[in-house]
């Protein structure tokens, strides 16, 4: 009697140190992909409006590199040498992109500057995160 309840032990033992069977292993699986596409499904929209406000701060670092290019040379660049005046005024290491990885958009209009991102789509116009940013609407956000 006493060798049937020792053989009974081991083979418990065994079973419990298993580990964890597949239909186990497929609800966890499940449990982390449902987890996975709800922080999807809430960080990717914040994702397009941390770039948009990155290019409204680009913009307005770039706004206050000219100003100091002003207060330097008593004017703003002209459009034609654009933000490289900045550049070769050692204000900026090398031309600023917008978080899409296009080049900003610099005119000087009647000696106001004005800085630009075309958003997303890279095209002038647009709604959302295609939207264009530009230093004109945030001086007038300021006022």
């Amino acid at each position: 009697m006493q060798n049937e309840t020792q053989k009974k032990k081991p083979q418990s033992r065994r079973r419990k140190n298993r580990g964890m069977t597949l239909i186990e292993i497929m609800v966890v699986i499940t449990i982390l992909g449902l987890i996975a596409a709800a922080v999807g499904i809430a960080v990717v929209p914040k994702l397009e409006q941390a770039k948009h406000d990155t290019a409204v701060l680009d913009i307005h670092n770039i706004q206050s590199a000219l100003k100091l290019y002003y207060a330097k040379k008593g004017n703003y660049p002209d459009t034609a040498s654009g933000l490289n005046a900045l550049v070769q005024d050692q204000e900026f290491e090398s031309i600023p992109k917008d978080p899409w990885k296009n080049d900003y958009l610099y005119l000087n209009e009647g000696g106001k500057p004005l800085v630009k991102s075309y958003g997303r789509d890279g095209q002038e116009g647009g709604e959302g995160p295609d939207a264009d940013v530009s230093s004109a609407d945030a001086q007038t956000a300021s006022k």
